[in-house]
């Protein structure tokens, strides 16, 4: 991506109710967002991937790994990512299972040194920790690149001048890193410092030599070579 290139945002809400006040946490962050990102003379295209419309897939995903087409689309959008808000409502002190589900089903490797912003809902500000406490430990699991200011929104703090600030602020942080380009250059120069998993990436994380031993035997070949007197093939 060149420096006139648009940023590729993508929005992944887990919010259920319909209206979603994780999805107005998750549409204001995008908002400043995108108008944080014109200051700085760069357009974004915005991507948003409602998790409740994934709903029909997911226990496939979660039993087999197999993965119908919304699932197929998420994951095509956010390997083009350059940055990423993760929003999710929190219940009984933790993110809700449709938001912890989807992270699980998706590669380890998908989010390597990308940019995200983190934030969460609840009706108490009891649950306010959980962002960084447990949303964002998932993140570093999966490599990703957290921006440092999390994003949380008890019923209180909506008309609170505090949370528009702290909007702002992550806004910012995001941006800043998505013009940095991190990720990319983490993919182009650095990506086999990783450990990865076989078949993550689409193959493309490991260079593997197929003329071996072990992988001749386990493609259904024999260890004993054809020019081995002894090999009763050619006795």
């Amino acid at each position: 991506m060149n420096q006139t290139d648009p940023f590729r945002l993508v929005v992944v809400s887990a919010g259920v109710s319909d209206p979603s006040s994780t999805r107005l946490l998750a549409d204001r962050l995008t908002q400043r967002v995108v108008s944080a990102a014109g200051e700085r003379d760069r357009e974004t295209t915005v991507t948003v991937i409602d998790l409740r419309e994934l709903l029909p897939e997911l226990p496939a995903a979660l039993s087999t790994q197999l993965l119908g087409p919304r699932f197929q689309r998420a994951v095509e959008a956010l390997s083009q990512a350059d940055g990423v808000i993760a929003a999710a409502p929190v219940y009984k002190a933790g993110a809700s299972g449709l938001f912890t589900s989807f992270f699980q089903v998706l590669d380890n490797d998908l989010l390597i040194g990308r940019p995200v912003a983190l934030a969460a809902t609840a009706g108490t500000a009891r649950h306010a920790l959980v962002v960084d406490e447990e949303m964002r430990s998932l993140f570093a699991y999966l490599r990703a690149l957290p921006v440092p200011t999390s994003l949380f929104a008890a019923t209180e703090d909506w008309g609170d001048e505090a949370l528009n600030s702290r909007i702002d602020r992550a806004a910012h942080e995001l941006v800043l890193l998505m013009e940095s380009g991190f990720a990319r250059a983490v993919r182009e120069q650095s990506w086999k410092r990783y450990q990865h998993s076989y078949g993550s990436d689409a193959g493309r994380e490991l260079e593997i030599d197929t003329d071996t031993d072990l992988m001749r035997l386990a493609a259904g070949g024999s260890l004993v070579d054809a020019e081995d007197p002894f090999d009763p093939r050619t006795a």
